[in-house]
């Protein structure tokens, strides 16, 4: 007989980014999230790439980071252009920490198909 895990499923489930774990953000929390990026001083970015690739490839920039960004509706109009010109992709926004020089945060705002 073999034996039955009470563990449930042993293969690691691929999550996309730091809330990859949690419920979907509203669009709200969402913006919430992106003024805390500017409100840090971090640079905002917004990357994409198909969803075959998330876990395989560089994800590419959409235009150059948003260097010392204060307008929360610029950065969120950019990632709804980015999600509009590449709707089959997963797009996501990373707030880079120039002082550290790392990532501060980085979620995924759009899931592709």
């Amino acid at each position: 007989m073999p034996f039955q895990s009470t563990v449930g499923d042993y293969q690691t489930v691929a999550t996309l980014e730091t809330f990859g774990f949690l419920p979907p953000m509203t669009q709200d929390e969402i913006y919430d999230q992106i003024a805390y990026i500017i409100a840090q001083g971090w640079s905002p970015v917004i990357e994409h790439v198909q969803p075959s690739g998330s876990m395989q490839t560089y994800w590419s920039y959409w235009k150059l980071p948003f260097f010392g960004e204060k307008d929360l509706n610029l950065v969120v109009s950019e990632l709804e252009a980015c999600h509009r010109a590449y709707p089959d992709h997963h797009v996501r926004i990373v707030g880079y920490d120039a002082y550290t020089q790392s990532q501060g945060t980085c979620f995924v705002v759009f899931q592709g198909r």
